[in-house]
């Protein structure tokens, strides 16, 4: 074996593929990106998780006497009983011993011991009770249960100097729960801990008393029935969570092959050439293939689906002792039925992007690449869904993925009657994304670019040699896209290295000094500077690049002008999202000592920081490259949306994130329409004074306490913001030569439909 030819085949070999640049980006360049994206966005979606409380049923409570610890203190659990940190997992309501039937015709015995058939009607009403107030679990205390708890411990003392022992201990309280779902579970748990916090701190009590056993430190005991246990014996939680993650799993690898061999097969065979050449439309193309691989997906998905349904029967049934021991029973047939129909828009929307990435590549090789990407990008869609303190609710429901798995989950586990309205909202969400998808799969067929790509070999002298002599003015989609990424990773790594507080208690620490030395840095590093760099690097003209034009005579006090029309608008969208997404405590906490610190300043020096300062970055960093680079995609709304929506996801809490994405609609249509930086940034910074000063002064909440005022305020606020925007549209914007293309094309086909053939 001659090593020397070895040593050439391997460099050969290397040479090749190191000039391939998109191998590259996907082994070197996508892990060191890919991964930081990964981790903004769980932190993204993980705002729409909610510390849900527990619905507990408490029946015949009375307070306990005064020298022994108490359970409930003004209606909730006592600070000693359950952690003071979260004093809202559990809420109570009460229903005295005569509301039960059993109570009330005298059918509990006199003596406290409950037969068992007694014991059956009693939970049988203790489960009616349950669900007709909307609960998780009960709590029942027997008749006379806190006199006996006092007789006990009046004893105690005489028991334990004739030798005798503890006497006998009271009737045991019985706790009711169901363990069909996983929320229903938590708050079997979180019941447990109480009451056995509860009991150790009685206990404790008493053996503060000289003399006492050692079996008095825990008196109180508690009987659990398990309704889920008594009704089905199954536990739907594991199903609930197993089922939905192989079936979205199996969906994507299933549209992903076929997708690959379809678009990106067909270039290697040389096949889609003729398919082109036919009469047929390249958006009946599409379709054509999108059905193809929505089937395979479906069939995919199904038939594993299918498989899990019949082994875990076949499994459970040979091994019915330890399923009985596990609580785990087989799949239910029904849900599984429902879970194939919510698979199907799924199916459409991964099979339009997997088709999509599929026409973007020019190899299978390459197409094969694009495969762990989307796995990745898809998982945390799938497993945040899966804590067992998220649930479907109008935040989830817009999230793509994320919503059709609690969907899958609440049918699962039966609370689909309680969540159903959300379902629409999920349809929505899943049928727009899919619509996006499958314009996107058409517009990579209507490329020659994307569809006839050669081999692409990339050195690192002749990039350098490009990047420096064949600038182009204004900068393309993808440095556009980097420019993003780049604003969200540096984000997500700064904060540590400027010292910036991680904690409402680090926040409360810092002076106003360190709160504006902050708030520069922020503005300064994470977003202009990446803007900035890259448009002195990669573009001729940085000035136009950045949009640094000179506005129309009259925009600038239009805009300032437009801000303060639209205020009242933004008050409301602002209250009507507060009431759509509850605003989290710790959101209320961090507002709070913001507000705070900024009250320490000068009213002028505040304005300059909240107003002026991300006004001047945000905006030459988002209406500015990232805006320029988005619109050589040839459509001016469809660059305004994706650079609201960078802009919008750089804010850190999910209440900013969703008035920022409006703000930047509006922000971009400035821009685009005066082809000026400058007249977004007086709207920009206009509109975060008022926001600032309205609060400051106390004017905002003057307005609202008056509804005449506030509404007033709003009409007349709308029609004037909707006489400057006409004003603007009339205004003849500079369009790049995408775009004129672009409206050409639509022009001519518009045309061909009129005249006759």
């Amino acid at each position: 074996m001659n090593w020397r030819h070895i040593q050439l085949v391997f460099r050969r070999e290397m040479r090749d593929q190191l000039r391939d640049r998109r191998t590259l980006f996907l082994i070197a360049v996508l892990p060191v990106l890919f991964y930081p994206l990964l981790g903004i966005s769980f932190f993204q979606i993980a705002q729409f998780l909610r510390q849900h409380p527990s619905q507990i049923l408490i029946i015949g409570h009375e307070d306990t006497r005064s020298d022994l610890p108490a359970l409930i203190d003004k209606g909730q659990l006592a600070s000693h009983v359950y952690d003071p940190e979260k004093p809202n997992v559990l809420e109570l309501k009460f229903l005295p011993l005569q509301r039960l039937d059993f109570i009330r015709h005298g059918k509990w015995p006199s003596t406290g011991t409950i037969s068992e058939e007694g014991n059956r009607e009693l939970n049988k009403e203790l489960i009616q009770l349950m669900r007709w107030n909307a609960c998780d679990a009960v709590i029942f205390f027997p008749p006379s249960f806190f006199q006996q708890l006092q007789e006990y411990f009046d004893k105690l003392p005489e028991h334990a100097r004739a030798g005798t022992g503890a006497p006998p201990a009271p009737p045991q309280p019985q706790v009711v729960f169901d363990n069909s779902s996983e929320k229903k579970g938590l708050a079997h748990v979180r019941v447990s801990r109480a009451l056995e916090s509860w009991s150790a701190a009685v206990g404790q009590r008493s053996l503060e008393m000289a003399n006492l056993p050692v079996n008095a430190s825990a008196p109180i005991g508690f009987t659990q029935y398990n309704v889920a246990e008594a009704e089905m014996r199954l536990n739907t939680t594991l199903w609930s969570k197993v089922l939905p993650f192989v079936l979205l799993i199996w969906a994507v690898t299933g549209a992903f092959y076929p997708a690959v061999d379809l678009c990106a097969g067909e270039k290697e065979r040389g096949t889609l050439e003729t398919l082109l050449s036919s009469p047929t439309r390249r958006g009946e193309i599409v379709m054509g293939k999108l059905l193809t691989v929505m089937t395979f997906s479906i069939v995919t998905a199904v038939l594993n689906l299918a498989s899990i349904g019949i082994t875990g029967a076949i499994v459970m049934n040979r091994m019915k002792d330890i399923a009985e021991m596990a609580d785990i029973g087989a799949p239910p047939f029904m849900p599984m039925i429902w879970l194939s129909l919510i698979l199907i828009p799924v199916a459409a929307m991964f099979s339009a992007v997997c088709l999509a990435l599929a026409a973007f590549a020019r190899s299978t090789k390459e197409g094969q690449y694009y495969l762990m990407p989307v796995v990745m990008v898809t998982m945390p869609l799938i497993l945040l869904p899966m804590k067992p303190d998220a649930e479907l609710n109008l935040g989830f429901s817009l999230i793509p993925v994320s919503g059709v798995v609690l969907l899958m989950r609440a049918i699962m586990e039966g609370t689909i009657q309680q969540l159903w309205p959300y379902a629409f909202p999920v349809a929505a969400v899943t049928c727009g994304c899919c619509w996006l998808a499958v314009r996107w799969a058409i517009d990579q067929f209507n490329s020659e670019e994307v569809l006839f790509r050669e081999g692409e070999r990339w050195d690192v002298t002749i990039w350098a040699r490009r990047l420096i002599h064949d600038r182009q003015p204004s900068p393309t989609v993808a440095l556009a896209v980097l420019c993003g990424v780049l604003v969200l990773i540096v984000k997500f790594f700064m904060p540590a290295l400027i010292n910036a507080p991680q904690s409402l208690a680090e926040l409360q620490q810092i002076t106003f000094a360190e709160l504006a030395r902050i708030t520069l840095l922020t503005q300064i590093i994470m977003v202009l500077l990446p803007a900035l760099i890259l448009a002195l690097l990669t573009t001729s003209r940085p000035a136009r690049t950045l949009n640094m034009n000179k506005p129309p005579l009259f925009s600038l006090p239009a805009a300032g002008l437009l801000a303060v029309a639209l205020f009242p608008l933004v008050i409301a969208l602002q209250l009507f999202m507060g009431q759509l997404f509850e605003p989290r405590v710790e959101v209320q906490q961090y507002s709070a000592i913001l507000e705070a610190k900024l009250g320490e300043a000068p009213m002028w020096l505040a304005v300059l920081l909240i107003g002026l300062l991300p006004a001047f970055c945000e905006e030459l960093t988002f209406r500015g490259f990232v805006l320029s680079g988005f619109r050589h995609m040839g459509h001016k709304w469809r660059a305004i949306a994706f650079t609201a929506f960078f802009f919008a996801v750089a804010h850190p809490l999910l209440e900013q994130k969703i008035n920022a994405f409006f703000l930047g609609i509006m922000l971009g249509y400035l821009a685009v329409q005066t082809g000026s930086v400058w007249t977004p940034m007086v709207y920009h910074c206009v509109h975060n004074s008022l926001l600032y000063l309205s609060k400051r002064t106390g004017v905002l909440e003057q307005i609202l306490t008056d509804d005449l005022y506030a509404g007033l305020a709003l009409c007349i606020g709308t029609l004037l913001a909707v006489v400057i925007v006409f004003r603007f549209t009339e205004l003849k914007y500079g369009r790049t030569k995408e775009e004129a293309l672009q409206e050409a094309m639509r022009r001519d086909a518009a045309q061909s439909l009129v005249e006759p053939a």
